[in-house]
């Protein structure tokens, strides 16, 4: 299995390759890609610099483009295609069949991934983008168990790619429009979940409040963690009770139960986290790399160590990690 871990800016693409990565994901500093804040992302000489630094270390740069381009803006996104098939990267990861159509006519050599943004849960629809797009790879949103990604990876006739560890999307990757009935910016065309400028942190009452857009998403308790706000790991009020109304926000780990995935015939596990610091990623990167060989070296006699968990949960949301949906007994 290779390991795939994010890139939001040079210091961090270079931690992950010294850490272990076979490759790395990064985007351009424009609504291109789904990780569009401030202060992030590549500018072309940022990237001609990342790629011949990856390049030579043997490993990969992959280049998100994984927005859906609004009419207006359709040179932008044609920019970031030929800017990145230019400069050499080793492959696109894609969601739009516009953008899909355009890389495969004007760069066919291009490899293609299909970005969880695609939202393809199914083997049909993954195989609609490889006949139709010659997609080479195709990245799993994170609502299936393990018997269904088992299922996809038998049923298909090329890699599968799952995520392994970071914030945890609880909803469907690419069809989610909370951000965007609150704010009036879906993170499918702006890039951005929650955007920045609609974010306001506030001091009331010794608690401290986010709201989103004028909205309260949570209020903490002094002392209490508080992460990045998304209105989906907010907490409301429901039936007289205050709490998470969807899921409580934890990062995924798939630590324990890499042997599973392994044996199911997953091609990648892929590190969430392209807005993070160059540590997080050192630290990740190195943790899973050590996971991911022990795991390929003797999968029948595989155990997480317990400095690996420990090591990971103090990188997680709320401190602890959760399998999410690959240990859901429905399907």
């Amino acid at each position: 299995m290779e390991l795939l871990c994010p890139a939001g800016n040079l210091p961090s693409l270079k931690a992950a390759v010294d850490h272990g990565a076979n490759a790395v994901y990064v985007g351009f500093k424009d609504a291109t890609n789904a990780r569009h804040f401030a202060g992030l992302n590549f500018t072309i000489d940022e990237l001609r610099r990342g790629i011949e630094y990856t390049h030579d270390a043997g490993s990969k740069v992959l280049v998100a483009i994984n927005t859906y381009p609004v009419e207006s803006g359709w040179s932008d996104w044609q920019c970031a295609v030929d800017t990145a098939a230019e400069l050499g990267v080793d492959s696109l990861i894609v969601a739009d069949i516009g953008v899909m159509d355009y890389a495969c006519s004007c760069w066919p050599r291009l490899p293609l991934h299909l970005s969880v943004q695609g939202s393809a849960t199914n083997e049909d629809a993954i195989m609609f983008f490889h006949d139709h797009f010659n997609i080479q790879r195709a990245v799993l949103p994170r609502v299936l168990s393990v018997r269904q990604v088992a299922n996809i990876v038998r049923n298909v006739d090329i890699p599968i790619e799952v995520f392994g560890f970071g914030s945890l999307c609880i909803m469907v990757e690419g069809r989610c429009q909370l951000s965007s009935y609150l704010t009036g910016c879906s993170p499918n065309t702006y890039g951005a979940c929650s955007p920045a400028a609609h974010v306001r942190w506030e001091d009331r009452d010794d608690r401290l409040e986010v709201r989103v857009n004028g909205m309260l998403i949570d209020r903490f308790e002094p002392d209490e963690p508080a992460g990045y706000p998304t209105i989906c790991k907010g907490r409301f009020r429901v039936a007289k009770q205050t709490y998470y109304a969807l899921e409580e926000p934890t990062s995924l780990s798939v630590l324990n139960i890499l042997p599973e995935l392994y044996r199911a015939g997953v091609a990648a596990i892929k590190v969430e986290g392209r807005q993070r610091s160059a540590t997080y990623v050192a630290q990740v990167t190195a943790i899973m790399r050590a996971a991911i060989d022990a795991c390929v070296a003797d999968p029948e006699q595989y155990q997480p160590q317990q400095e690996w968990q420990a090591g990971l949960a103090r990188l997680s949301e709320g401190s602890q990690t959760t399998l999410g949906a690959y240990h859901r007994p429905w399907s």
